[in-house]
């Protein structure tokens, strides 16, 4: 069974929602503690739920634990053991191999999650193992939704994330009253696999707007405008985005050792080119864009954030 750790909390979880808003508490499961998954997390526990996590590593539960102390929650020493009691089971991880390893795997989460459960994964994976995890959710009568998000650490931290769903109507309208913890919009899409087909959608638009962004900071520069009164003009236009808003100044300063790692941006535009394959469509701007974000991680920045692309554009008089 898992291991219970107890804070003195006063007997409840605190909690940003009201008695009149807050869901009835469920026992919730949660697997994949890192960036993302650590700050939903602490939504979930916040919302009043009774929650057990498991991570392959113990020192990021230990973290966790140091930086939430207000929650008495549940530790699992495998995924089986964390869906044995779970309402709810949700998992937040690395990629396809870890997914199956965690959900499919011979201690995995559907060795022991009950009949009439709610399956809830966050992780941004293919949408073909997505819809594999549906059929076998569908013959264990658990309720499945691939549910990738968009939004980031902050949107993470802040409760603020965006939800792209798919699965059956009421597998949506199951996991809802969980996911409302840390959103602020959730979309249902449609069958299974949908949802992580829009992730790709939104990767592919993300990657275009920071390249482009990219190439217009280094005309600026190379121009020798003064990049703050640059941002002041256009930012206000046709060509604003949150990429500009959040990015243009950091981006000017060199910074890049915070958000969305390059090495994963890869990931995800890896799985979007391969759809584009499966379905017969050519994303050639999104292919290329690939490549560059490959030579960021030639020179070392494959942890920094995904608008170091602009490393390798070169300044005027660099080759």
């Amino acid at each position: 069974m898992p291991r219970r750790l107890n804070y003195a909390t006063g007997g409840r979880c605190k909690s940003r929602y009201t008695a009149g808003t807050m869901t009835a508490p469920k026992n919730v499961s949660f697997l994949g503690l890192g960036v993302m998954g650590g700050a939903i997390a602490r939504h979930i526990a916040a919302a009043g739920h009774q929650l057990t996590v498991y991570n392959r590593s113990a020192g990021r539960i230990a973290r966790w634990q140091e930086a939430n102390p207000e929650f008495s929650i549940h530790i699992a020493q495998s995924p089986a053991d964390a869906a044995a009691q779970a309402d709810v089971v949700l998992t937040c991880v690395g990629n396809d191999d870890d997914l199956a390893d965690v959900v499919l795997g011979p201690m995995g989460v559907f060795t022991t999650l009950r009949r009439g459960a709610v399956f809830i994964d966050h992780t941004t994976v293919s949408a073909r193992i997505a819809r594999q995890i549906a059929v076998e959710a569908r013959d264990l009568e658990v309720l499945c939704v691939d549910a990738p998000v968009t939004g980031g650490q902050a949107g993470a931290e802040k409760g603020q994330l965006t939800v792209m769903c798919g699965g059956r109507p009421d597998a949506i309208e199951a996991a809802r009253p969980i996911m409302e913890a840390y959103t602020r919009r959730i979309v249902h899409l449609g069958k299974s696999g949908a949802g992580q087909t829009c992730k790709m959608v939104n990767q592919i638009a993300f990657a275009g707007i920071i390249a482009s962004l990219s190439e217009a900071l280094r005309f600026a520069q190379s121009s020798h405008l003064d990049l703050d009164k640059v941002y002041e003009a256009i930012s206000g236009g046709a060509s604003q985005s949150w990429q500009m808003d959040n990015r243009w100044h950091t981006m000017a300063r060199d910074e890049f050792d915070f958000g969305f790692a390059v090495d994963w941006m890869r990931k995800d535009m890896g799985l979007a080119l391969e759809e584009g394959r499966t379905i017969g469509v050519s994303l050639p701007v999104a292919a290329q864009i690939d490549q560059i974000y490959a030579q960021v991680q030639a020179i070392g920045g494959g942890r920094q954030d995904t608008s170091a692309l602009v490393r390798v554009l070169p300044r005027r008089g660099q080759t």
